[in-house]
C-alpha cells in the first residue's frame, strides 16, 4: 500500500490548524469548515489536493417596515 499525503485544512482567516484532515485523492465541494480558534464557518471546496475557500456570510438582521 502506497502512502498517501494528508494534510491539516488551516483557516483562511487565523491560518490555524482546523480539526479536518484531507488526502490527496480527496474531492469536496460546499463543506462547512469550522476553525475551533477564531469561531467561524468558511465554505470549502477541494479536488486533486488544491484546497479553495468561500466565505459563508453571517445571517443578516430582518427588519420590519
Amino acid at each position: 500500500m502506497e502512502c498517501e499525503k494528508i494534510h491539516w485544512v488551516l483557516c483562511p482567516a487565523c491560518r490555524g490548524k482546523t480539526r479536518t484532515r484531507i488526502r490527496e485523492d480527496t474531492i469536496l465541494e460546499n463543506f462547512p469548515l469550522f476553525c475551533p480558534k477564531c469561531k467561524r464557518t468558511f465554505l470549502v471546496a477541494t479536488r486533486g489536493g488544491q484546497i479553495k475557500y468561500r466565505i459563508k456570510p453571517d445571517a443578516q438582521t430582518q427588519s420590519r417596515t
